[in-house]
This record gives C-alpha cells, structure tokens and sequence, in this order.
C-alpha cells in the first residue's frame, strides 16, 4: 500500500491538473511535484547563452508564446470532451466542476474565522477560478499588511513586464587591451559559485587568447539604485540588495532560510572572481574596486539566471526574499522606473495595474513582504491568483505552479501533513511576520473545480496559534 503522503500527492496532482487542464490552466506544465521539470535543470540557463558572443538570455521576438501545453493537458480535454480554446463558463460546465452554494461555504467559514489565533479582523476572499466569481468575502477589500503573501503581487508583476523566459545576467567586461576587467551585476539573486567559476573559465580562456596574463578588477553595481540595506536593518532572512552577490551573500554552507550574510555582497563576490581567475592562471593585480567599464569596454564573457519562470516558482516555494527584492527591481528596470525601494514599489502596482484587478489601498513597500508599510487586500492575491489560471496568460502559469504544496514542500512541507485532506491538494504563498499570519493560494475541489483564497490575519498572538487556525480555514474550503 503506498505511503500516506505519496497518495495524497499523487491524488491532488491529479484533481488539480484535472481541474486546470479543463480550461482553467491548460498550459501550466507537467504537475507531478510543483516544480515544473522543463525548468528543473538549472544548468540549462548557462548553456542556453552567455559566454562571448551569446544571447545572454534576453528576449527575443516569440518569447510572448506560451509554453508548451503539459503532457497530460490534451488527452485530459479530450477525454472530457473539451477543447483547449474553451471558455471559462463552458470548460468549468463540461468538467461538471460545480463548487458549492455561498451560503454552504459562509456556514463553515464563519465559526472558524472567530479563532482567536486569528486576531480580531481577518480578511477573506474565496474565488471560483473557473467563473471569477467570488464566493464568500470578509472585508475582502480591505488593505493590511501582507507578509510574504505580497510575493504572489511581486511574482505577477516580474511575470507581465518581463515575460516568462527572461534571464538575469551576469557581465565581465574588458578594456580594449583586455587588461582592464570589470564585473558587472545584472541583479541574479540566484548567481552561485559553480556558475561564478563558468564565468571564470570563459574570461581565462579569452584572456588566454589575448595573451593576457595579469588585469585589474573592478565591479560594477551600478544597475541598482538607493539604500541596498532592507527596511528592516540587519536580519539573517535577507542579504543586502545589490545587483550583484554569490550564493546570497551568505558566510555559511546554507543554501536558503536564515544565515548569516556578509556586509559586502558585491565586494566578496569581485573577490571569489579573483580568486577563480587567479586560480587559471590570470594574475590580478590589486583589490578589486568598486567602478564601471570605462571608454571603449565591450563584454567579454557572460553567464545568465535560470529563466523567470523558475525563478519565480523557487521564490514562491522556499519564500526566498533575495529573489524576491531582485524580480521587484527587475520590473522596475524594465518599466523604466529608478530600481530602488521606492521604485521597484511603483513599478510593482503600475505593472500590476496593466492585468486589471483591485488595487485600492495597495502599496508595494518591498517585494518580499519584510517591509511592514506594505498593505495588500485579500482579494488583491485572489485577483491576481484568478489572472495566473486564465488560459489567455499562460505567461503567468508559475505563480501556480510555485505555491508550495500542502505537506509537501516549501514552507508548507510541514503543514497540513499526514491525513490532511488537502494535503497535496492545496498550493499556498505563506505569510510570517510578528502579528500577522497569512495563507493564500489554490485547493481543488472534490468536484473537480477549484479555488483561489486569501485570508490574512492581523493582530494574531502568534505563529502557533495562527498557522493551525489558517490550516483549519483552508481545510473548510473542500469538505
């Protein structure tokens, strides 16, 4: 008999891509495990371009296309008799997708939302993916510090401005002679040490090529703008916000969570590059200094970020705030906007404002949702979660396909575990921060529909209390 969890999984695979390829979300890749496996080999970014003479990894005419359906989606349809094209009326009819009465879900909502570990005003919003429509509302509208539930606002946002195959690049340029190096940060909050050493090997070979044996360093952060250090001062979850940093900026063996992080990201980074280079026979003279290219500098090697779509899925599923501040500053780049704080704020809502949902009361104080002036409604995030299952934005498929999944992974690996009966049925964003809990994201139904929901509670006593009542509300929503 298979394991508890692994059936759980299998079966909200199955209802969830059951319910999206039925004209939901009919393109939103392979969902075995909530990662897309197109996106998974991450190394296919530096082999897709960079190095001298490459791509980069920027968009050209066609990356607007949507990505391929997954494998499941066609037979599904037909078996179902729908068609791709299908309306979200006539998809959710042939699915026989029906969701239950309002009156039903307010009378199993409202005793949970009186929890105490759920503050005084929690906001709800409960939406029908497949007809927009909003089931049940509990000051649905009204604007509260979000948490990292904004991250879902951030991931659309990057999504709509930059398309989902955009790359971050990382830059070496070189004097005319060749002698004169400067490493330039394109904003990957991604960038390691195996791709910071790709990019080592393809600047000696060239430099080999040149027979030139000794340079200068200097590194360039000039793509971003403002105080690189958060809001919040000094913390473990969140590197200062440069454009450029390897392995985020962290002095420990940790890959994510909390860690502590070095005071110079940029610094530390020109100087593993120098170390590298050094290591492959280019002497580099002096300690690399801030600076730019100068006069008649051309790029000589390149290595570039995993594509935004999988960007945004590990943002989503580990709450990776680095990642988060970076895809905010990248929308602001590509909007035009300053990319500081404050701009990437503006360009976030102006971006959003282009998909046409509610932002009354809505500010964008950061992108990872640290920043406690950030005020988000829940049927904002419902909104933009309805957007992302439209099958005319198959752009905006990874903000589903990232949410972690009940049980499973990311920050709900441990919730909503054993015989939960949404665990592995249920994809959500969490939200932590002092007195406020939030969980939003998506449940199927045992109809075959399926539901995206916000509830974000303020003035909550504590995580302890929260989580377990936010569960609980979560729960209620498929019987």
């Amino acid at each position: 008999m298979p394991d508890i969890r692994t059936w759980q999984l299998a079966t909200g695979a199955a209802a969830l891509g059951l319910a999206l390829a039925a004209g939901t979300v009919v393109a939103a890749g392979p969902w075995e495990s909530g990662q897309r496996t197109a996106e998974r080999d991450l190394a296919a970014a530096d082999r897709a371009g960079g190095g001298r003479g490459g791509d980069g990894g920027r968009r050209h005419p066609g990356d607007e296309h949507a990505p391929a359906p997954a494998p499941s989606a066609l037979p599904v349809l037909k078996a179902l008799g729908a068609s791709a094209g299908a309306g979200r009326g006539e998809a959710a009819a042939e699915a026989g997708g029906a969701v239950r009465a309002d009156a039903e879900l307010a009378r199993r909502l409202e005793p949970l939302l009186r929890d105490p570990g759920l503050g005084k005003r929690p906001g709800v919003s409960v939406v029908e993916l497949s007809t927009g429509r909003e089931l049940y509302g509990r000051e649905p509208g009204r604007a509260v510090v979000p948490a990292s539930t904004v991250k879902i606002a951030t991931a659309a946002a990057a999504l709509s401005a930059l398309g989902p195959y955009h790359r971050i690049p990382t830059t070496v340029s070189a004097s005319p002679d060749g002698r004169k190096l400067t490493l330039v940060g394109g904003g990957d909050a991604t960038l390691d040490r195996k791709r910071l050493a790709t990019l080592a090997d393809r600047t000696a070979g060239d430099l080999r090529g040149r027979k030139v044996r000794a340079v200068t360093l200097a590194y360039d952060t000039s793509a971003y703008r403002g105080p690189d250090l958060h809001p919040i001062g000094v913390n473990p979850n969140i590197a200062r916000v440069t454009p450029l940093m390897v392995d985020q900026g962290r002095t420990g063996s940790g890959s994510g969570g909390p860690g502590d992080r070095t005071a110079d990201p940029a610094g530390e980074a020109a100087r593993a590059f120098g170390e590298l280079l050094e290591g492959r026979g280019v002497e580099v003279t002096g300690d690399p200094a801030p600076g730019r290219p100068g006069k008649g500098a051309k790029p000589l090697a390149e290595v570039v970020s995993a594509p935004l779509s999988a960007l945004v899925e590990r943002m989503l599923t580990r709450s990776d705030n680095d990642i988060a501040e970076s895809l905010a500053r990248q929308t602001a780049i590509a909007l035009g906007e300053e990319p500081s704080f404050a701009g990437a704020g503006r360009a976030v809502k102006r971006q959003l404002g282009t998909l046409k949902v509610p932002l009354a009361g809505a500010r964008f104080a950061d992108g990872s949702g640290l920043d406690r002036r950030g005020r988000v409604a829940p049927r904002l995030l419902t909104a933009l979660l309805a957007r992302a299952a439209e099958p005319v934005r198959p752009g905006l498929r990874p903000i589903l396909t990232g949410l972690p999944i009940g049980g499973f992974t990311g920050t709900l690996e441990s919730r909503l575990t054993g015989d939960s009966p949404v665990g592995g049925v249920l994809r959500a964003k969490t939200g932590t921060l002092s007195g406020v809990n939030a969980l939003s994201g998506t449940v199927a139904t045992p109809e075959g529909g399926l539901l995206a929901f916000a509830f974000l509670a303020t003035g909550t006593p504590s995580p302890t209390a929260a989580q377990p009542a936010l569960d609980r509300l979560a729960t209620a929503l498929t019987p």
